[in-house]
């Protein structure tokens, strides 16, 4: 079977006049064997891979297509169109980056696929999360709003002047945070994305991990600033059907006190306090855009 070697030539993000920026993205390659050759007017098999953190980073959106070359060996798509493998393209949170692009090649136009590509997403991918001038193509946002798979509860404007915030889950479960003895380093009060890789062997943390890409265990800064939006919160998850937050539980934030203990917030009087690991408290994922 010939090698080929795809050379990216653009990735091209669709424009339109209409008020949601559209779920797709252009992506063009030429295509060549291993003799420097085009490989012309062939249907090719492709999976797309998007990947976050790094190249060989967690796949959060994947698809399949059969495109053809043309007579100048260039083969067109638009990513977000294919066969969905796993993932939804509108469902990926282009603030929490970076991103890559995966592809992979059968010159054959089956699923055998044989040659590599990964090329990261530079700036030019967060117009997709330019609507009105704001992140995730699904602004503006505001408190309350349901989108990317949670509910708005916190939003200021960054350096960029853009809008920023926090999202919670629109569902939650209880879990202890770890067995006590163990110091992990999840130490910040402020920054609950740090936090939640360091618990390795959490419960918690295994649970945010269902949720998918992005969701995190929000730190105790985040979960005070989570109880202080609760009226916007619930009345957002209540018209939606979804979880409401507790007015009277515990809730594990990620930032650790010490080897034995941990911070929890109370959402029945508004404090936070350390408390063993080992206890069961609940547990809710937000994310960042």
């Amino acid at each position: 079977m010939k090698k080929i070697i795809i050379i990216l030539a653009a990735v091209l993000l669709t424009a339109s006049v209409f008020a949601q920026a559209p779920q797709k993205m252009s992506y063009q390659a030429v295509i060549r064997n291993a003799s420097n050759a085009l490989v012309t007017s062939t249907p090719v098999g492709m999976r797309l891979s998007v990947l976050q953190g790094s190249s060989t980073g967690t796949a959060v959106y994947v698809e399949t297509q059969t495109p053809s070359t043309n007579a100048n060996g260039l083969v067109s798509l638009e990513i977000g169109t294919g066969t969905i493998v796993t993932g939804t393209f509108a469902g990926i949170n282009w603030a929490t980056g970076p991103y890559f692009i995966k592809t992979e090649t059968d010159p054959t136009g089956g699923t055998a696929y044989t040659i590599a590509g990964t090329n990261e997403l530079m700036s030019v991918p967060y117009a997709l999360f330019s609507a009105n001038g704001t992140p995730g193509g699904v602004g503006p946002f505001h408190l309350g709003k349901d989108t990317l798979g949670g509910i708005v509860y916190y939003i200021y404007i960054g350096a960029d002047n853009l809008q920023h915030g926090l999202i919670v889950n629109k569902t939650e479960s209880t879990a202890v945070w770890q067995a006590s003895g163990t110091l992990t380093g999840a130490n910040r009060t402020w920054d609950g994305a740090f936090n939640t890789p360091l618990m390795t062997s959490s419960a918690a943390a295994a649970y945010i991990a269902t949720l998918g890409a992005g969701w995190y265990l929000p730190s105790i800064d985040e979960l005070s600033l989570l109880w202080q939006s609760r009226f916007t919160s619930n009345k957002a998850l209540n018209t939606g059907g979804f979880t409401l937050l507790s007015t009277t539980a515990l809730y594990w934030s990620s930032s650790e006190f010490d080897a034995t203990d941990a911070f929890y917030f109370g959402f029945d009087y508004g404090s936070a306090d350390g408390y063993g690991k080992d206890n069961t408290f609940s547990v809710r994922g937000v994310r960042a855009f």
